[in-house]
């Protein structure tokens, strides 16, 4: 069965959710952004890092506004489940954007990436790299137009522009990804759009889901 989960921000009680304990080897958990994970590079990191590669179910995510981008591009890309993916440790893999895969019977469009620029000012990190290259943005259109733009789910960290202002009324400005992503929401047919960025666990009818804690069955 294939799962999905919000941001987790290197936090490891997730991986302890009554649910998640039950999984088998066949189910897989998709984490939608902000995984935290791969930040310093420590010891104590790569230890984590390999401890979560080591379930014998598959963890996979995309990167959000708090992920190391340097340290990612370290990771080998490799073929998976029908596209291809940084693998980090073990079953521990990252999904790239704008790649679809066959997962668990469904076929998945990955987007990560994120709008944190604003949020550096009080010190954080964040990198370029959150908001989307042109040849990344034109990747993922090529990637739907081969499928002629049908897909079972869409995982992405950030939210289309329409949904984003629906949540945060107040805000007015937008963003590249949002922007990309309102075009994308345009032009795919899928069943459910799932993103992790806004904290919360919500369905916005009729075919948006945030995710933050809950750890939810795709479907």
């Amino acid at each position: 069965m294939l799962y999905i989960t919000g941001d987790i921000h290197r936090d490891m009680d997730r991986f302890r959710h009554p649910l998640v304990r039950k999984f088998k080897k066949d189910d897989v958990l998709i984490v939608c952004g902000d995984f935290g994970f791969v930040w310093d590079g420590s010891r104590e990191e790569q230890k984590l890092l390999k401890k979560i590669g080591a379930h014998k179910f598959d963890t996979l995510f995309v990167e959000g506004c708090h992920d190391n981008y340097d340290l990612l591009r370290e990771y080998p890309a490799v073929p998976y489940r029908g596209g291809t993916a940084r693998k980090i440790s073990g079953n521990l893999y990252q999904l790239l954007r704008g790649e679809t895969y066959e997962i668990c019977g469904k076929t998945v469009f990955a987007f990560g990436g994120g709008d944190s620029e604003a949020q550096s000012l009080d010190g954080s990190r964040w990198w370029p790299e959150e908001q989307p290259s042109e040849e990344e943005q034109q990747h993922g259109v090529d990637s739907l137009r081969r499928r002629r733009g049908k897909v079972d789910f869409i995982v992405t960290h950030d939210a289309p522009e329409m949904i984003r202002r629906f949540i945060c009324m107040e805000e007015t400005e937008s963003s590249c990804i949002h922007r990309y992503l309102d075009y994308i929401a345009r032009q795919a047919d899928f069943k459910f759009w799932y993103f992790g960025r806004y904290h919360m666990d919500r369905i916005i009818p009729p075919r948006y889901c945030a995710v933050f804690r809950e750890v939810r069955k795709a479907d």
